[in-house]
């Protein structure tokens, strides 16, 4: 339709009837922050599983290509013993999520969400009586889980998976899952909340059948924590510091090198199988 009102346009310019910049107005002006939605990607794409990490390009051509599961995972910011760094669900995060998302095969991963309920703030309760931890209000959580995941399908992404890494995440995405499992029906989209993949009573049994089996010191932290946070980077458990003083020992398990990185490298593998079987059966029920 456009067309054809320009060529109008132009015979009645050729007639002299319209001046040249009456025309000139009609041509639509490219807007540099909306470029074509078809344009070509220009160089190779980079190989991540991470939304953030690719360019919207890669994400919409990685959605044509098949990968229409998304995971959305939340950690927190929140004391975890005399060692560990504040973001611990953040970093364990990074390595299961990776994971999961390769072994499936067609699903990439959201941002992960570090804000969480971790206690009242004022008056503080629970995590928050320690410096550094960061609390969000369950009604806050709820609401940011629901716009992240009605943004991810407003994209075509087809299942969001919610996975949690703290057990006070649970119940709101539980809700947040179950509330909008019921909105989207009929419209080809799912989403689940997966159990499995916060189990750590289960990882427990798992390595005490490998052999490694712990006593509890009583902190905030365990060696399934500590190896899995050490397979991302050894200064988040502070292990060069732990070497140099002779503490290197978690729960009676010794996360020195190569051994934490050796139980991390099986938790994270543990992990994932059971989330990827549980998506999977999940995606296939609905």
């Amino acid at each position: 339709m456009r067309t054809l009102i320009q060529i109008a346009l132009s015979l009645v310019l050729l007639a002299g009837l319209l001046p040249p910049q009456f025309l000139s107005a009609q041509q639509p002006k490219m807007d540099p922050m909306r470029p074509d939605p078809e344009m070509p990607r220009p160089v190779d794409a980079y190989d991540t599983v991470f939304l953030e990490e690719m360019t919207w390009i890669e994400v919409r051509d990685a959605l044509r290509a098949g990968k229409t599961t998304v995971i959305v995972a939340t950690g927190g910011i929140e004391q975890n013993g005399p060692y560990l760094a504040l973001g611990k669900h953040n970093y364990i995060l990074r390595a299961t999520t990776q994971a999961i998302a390769r072994k499936l095969g067609n699903a990439l991963v959201a941002p992960i969400v570090p804000f969480v309920p971790e206690g009242d703030i004022s008056p503080p309760s629970g995590h928050m009586l320690y410096p550094g931890t960061i609390s969000v209000r369950e009604q806050t959580f709820q609401a940011l889980l629901t716009d992240i995941a009605e943004s991810l399908r407003t994209h075509g992404f087809k299942h969001v998976m919610f996975v949690a890494d703290s057990g006070g995440n649970v119940t709101g995405m539980t809700a947040v899952a179950e509330r909008l499992e019921k909105k989207w029906k009929g419209s080809g989209a799912t989403i689940h909340y997966i159990a499995e993949h916060y189990d750590y009573a289960d990882v427990r049994k798992f390595l005490d059948s490998e052999g490694i089996p712990q006593e509890d010191e009583g902190y905030h932290d365990d060696a399934a924590i500590s190896s899995q946070m050490l397979v991302v980077d050894p200064v988040t458990v502070r292990l060069p510091q732990r070497i140099a003083k002779g503490k290197t020992k978690i729960n009676g398990v010794d996360l020195a090198p190569p051994n934490g990185e050796k139980i991390g490298k099986k938790v994270i593998e543990y992990r994932a199988n059971r989330t990827v079987a549980a998506i999977r059966k999940a995606i296939g029920s609905s």
